[in-house]
């Protein structure tokens, strides 16, 4: 058995919302308290296990727990995730709470001392009635939450936010500054709806705020699929371009074909994983006229799941162009691939600043200032910085990408948060 950090073994359940990020970045956590000793038990849709099970790593302590997902009019059938049917989110959220009664079953016979959850809102409640205690767990980095707090401070309305496209003075850190339609999107988070002037991130939630660390996926243990593979090893190395935006990202069709050519201009190979654009049934129905057959051989344009992870460790992956996730960040960050950023929504504008001027291990699509969308030369451009043999910029990104890349995948860094995660979760049933 593993050794148990601190006097209390741990029994901890997990129920993540039915996102393929969200899925897999609390697995990764699932699997650091399981290395250590701790009982845990993972819940997630039942045709969903065959995607994550070769990425559990202890499955003498963890334990993944399949759950049917209830149909819903007007979802999809057998759609489980948000991957399955993005459009049709809300739906993949009715169905999720209508797994409650299951989940409660579930949860009444196992008595854990904690269960890990993000979007099922009333596990708290079912907390209450058994006896176990809940944590509201986020993946993301808390340069978001500081963000967020800002605008709930200062009651930001949506005409007022139209027009603050600078740095908030709370927050000096030039990652912070906001373009006018960043600002737009954030007006819906505000004191005036939640009543939160004024207070720090602990106070506004009134919890204790833990902190778990980067949680570094490891590798996988299984193999690339063959035909990813093949393909791949046609190619030098690092001359490939991966391109995915995530499992709920669904573009309109000017950009998703705007995004096409900005890669089909690089001249480089690529691969990208996207899903269809909006009211397209597939990938190929929105393709640019004459886009096939220019980039047949050279370019493969996939609308379903792939192994992000193994595609960015095969040797011919160069270039990473992601939308800013925290879980492709992370597997990003443990890559040796140049990172392009093209963020997509509240959180990843922010992130996309902290790779890029913080950290500076990546260059950001730059968008139009008028609206936020991207053109496809901002595409080639941002690509060709971090790509191009002599580019000081490539040069500056992959040495600093390096510097945090060695600095994130030690392991007294990940054990010393893990370590002092684990013991405040003890002490709390203590």
């Amino acid at each position: 058995m593993a050794n148990i950090s601190g006097p209390i073994a741990l029994n901890i359940a997990f129920y993540p919302w039915f996102a393929l990020g969200h899925l897999t970045s609390f697995l990764r956590l699932a699997n650091k308290l399981a290395e250590r000793g701790h009982k845990v038990s993972y819940y997630l849709p039942t045709k969903t296990q065959s995607k994550l099970a070769l990425q559990n790593h202890n499955p003498d302590q963890l334990t993944l727990i399949p759950i049917d997902v209830p149909p819903v009019d007007g979802l999809p059938p057998g759609a489980e995730t948000t991957n399955d049917a993005t459009s049709a989110a809300p739906l993949i959220m009715t169905a999720m709470d209508m797994t409650r009664d299951t989940i409660e079953s579930h949860l009444a016979q196992l008595k854990p001392d904690f269960v890990f959850y993000d979007f099922a809102y009333w596990m708290p409640e079912l907390g209450r009635k058994h006896g176990f205690k809940t944590v509201h767990y986020i993946t993301g980095y808390i340069a978001r939450y500081a963000l967020f707090a800002t605008f709930i401070n200062n009651q930001f309305s949506t005409k007022e936010a139209a027009d603050k496209a600078e740095t908030l003075p709370e927050l000096p850190s030039e990652i912070f500054w906001m373009r006018a339609h960043e600002s737009k999107i954030m007006a819906g988070v505000s004191s005036k709806k939640f009543g939160l002037k004024g207070l720090t991130l602990g106070e506004q939630f009134g919890k204790r705020v833990l902190l778990a660390g980067p949680v570094v996926p490891k590798p996988p243990s299984s193999k690339l699929e063959e035909r990813f593979d093949d393909w791949l090893n046609v190619f030098g190395a690092a001359s490939v371009i991966y391109c995915a935006l995530g499992s709920e990202c669904v573009l309109e069709i000017n950009q998703f074909q705007e995004l096409l050519l900005g890669l089909e201009l690089t001249g480089k190979p690529f691969l990208a994983a996207l899903k269809p654009p909006k009211d397209s049934e597939t990938v190929e129905s929105a393709f640019p006229i004459g886009f096939e057959d220019r980039i047949r051989g050279r370019g493969i344009i996939h609308g379903g799941w792939v192994q992000q992870q193994l595609i960015l460790q095969h040797p011919s992956v160069g270039c990473f162009v992601t939308h800013c996730g925290i879980g492709s960040l992370s597997e990003a960050m443990g890559s040796q691939c140049q990172v392009v950023l093209m963020p997509q929504a509240v959180d990843q504008f922010i992130y996309a600043r902290q790779m890029s001027l913080e950290l500076k291990i990546g260059v950001e699509v730059e968008p139009r200032e008028d609206d936020g969308l991207f053109t496809k030369e901002a595409v080639y451009k941002a690509v060709s910085m971090v790509m191009d043999e002599g580019s000081e910029v490539a040069a500056e990104v992959k040495a600093n990408h390096a510097k945090w890349r060695e600095f994130i995948l030690k392991d007294d860094l990940e054990d010393s948060y893990i370590s002092s995660f684990i013991q405040s979760l003890q002490q709390m049933l203590e």
